[in-house]
């Protein structure tokens, strides 16, 4: 799709304000060409997942698998998954866990040295390599106001540091709203989350910022 300017990126992010994510979904995949949503099963995802597919029910939905998740969000991702029928691209470490426990002995503290390398194996690479693969033009997160500093300072639209117009919906709202959400169209939601190259709910992993 065709690069917003700057100017038009505000306006429409002003517009925005006063829509409902499903009619900011309904307005924007129009203009795309190979739309993308990506998730990780974290809270809340399975609103935007149902958001997007109810408009696209085909949508390509990446997912980087870590590795490390809870089983608890294993089986919330099977269970959203099957309920919504999602069209599930997953990408994976191209290192195991078990390589990566005999080179690093687990997890590196976020403070180590080793751990932009461990966050570029689990994460980063996945990511990137999904992205070269699907070659998307629009890419649509669940990145909300409050969540760090980052997401502070973005809005509805964005873009990424590749140039791909990030779409955040549902990014003005609360948690009590998603809620709601989520029990109106009986969603489930799981909170035993754990990513290993964050470790603090308030930092970045890199995908974003």
């Amino acid at each position: 799709m065709k690069k917003l300017t700057p100017t038009q990126l505000n306006e429409l992010n002003e517009k925005f304000q006063t829509f409902q994510p499903f009619e900011i979904i309904q307005w924007i995949i129009t203009k795309a060409v190979n739309p993308v949503v990506t998730t990780n099963f974290r809270p809340y995802e399975a609103a935007i997942l149902h958001a997007v597919t109810r408009v696209e029910p085909n949508l390509k939905v990446i997912w980087c698998d870590t590795g490390y998740n809870t089983p608890q969000t294993y089986k919330h991702a099977h269970q959203v998954t099957e309920q919504l029928n999602l069209n599930i691209k997953l990408y994976i470490p191209q290192q195991t866990a078990a390589y990566r426990d005999a080179i690093f002995g687990g997890i590196p503290e976020v403070n180590s040295s080793q751990h932009d390398e461990f966050t570029k194996q689990v994460k980063l690479e996945p990511f990137q390599r999904a992205m070269q693969e699907q070659k998307p033009d629009l890419w649509f997160t669940n990145l909300r106001k409050g969540q760090t500093s980052f997401r502070d300072s973005i809005d509805v639209l964005s873009y990424s540091k590749d140039g791909i117009l990030k779409v955040s919906p549902f990014y003005h709202w609360s948690d009590e709203q998603l809620d709601s959400y989520l029990e109106e169209h009986n969603l489930s939601n799981e909170f035993k989350y754990f990513d290993p190259t964050k470790v603090l709910s308030n930092r970045e992993c890199g995908l974003h910022a």
